[in-house]
């Protein structure tokens, strides 16, 4: 079961996301499914039609988006991963001026897979590190406030 479900995980990320085949998207996420941590508010995505909206919105912004999936766990119905992603900040859905700057953040990502679905997902990425790689947000300085003394 662990290794089934990695694999539709490691799908997702290729076809949804790297290779932007919005037909993956109705195949691996139900109607019922939901994601959560997606955007810039507190709403979740749920099902085919809004999820391909958000994704069509963030290839918009970073048309060459492409994640990487630095690892992988899998115990039950969940998986967790650790991803990269990169992408050429070309759109304005950022809510500024699109800048042409590279990016790269990190994230975490848990989803419960049921049947070869995605049924739902909880998300985490570096939002704050994508804002201030792209200028919308001063870069901090030398010393970390949190770590100095």
């Amino acid at each position: 079961m662990s290794a089934g479900n990695k694999a539709v995980v490691h799908r997702w990320f290729e076809e949804v996301w790297n290779q932007g085949i919005p037909e993956a998207v109705d195949e691996l996420f139900p109607s019922s499914g939901v994601a959560h941590g997606l955007g810039d508010s507190d709403l979740d995505v749920n099902g085919p039609a809004e999820f391909k909206a958000f994704v069509a919105g963030l290839r918009g912004t970073l048309p060459d988006i492409h994640f990487v999936v630095e690892d992988i766990l899998a115990e039950g119905d969940r998986v967790a991963v650790r991803i990269a992603v990169e992408g050429t900040h070309l759109g304005d859905g950022l809510g500024f001026a699109p800048t042409g700057g590279k990016v790269c953040i990190r994230g975490i990502v848990i989803v419960r897979v049921i049947n070869g679905q995605i049924v739902e997902g909880w998300n985490s990425y570096d939002q704050l590190g994508l804002l201030r790689q792209l200028g919308g947000l001063p870069r901090p300085g030398p010393v970390d406030s949190f770590l100095a003394r």
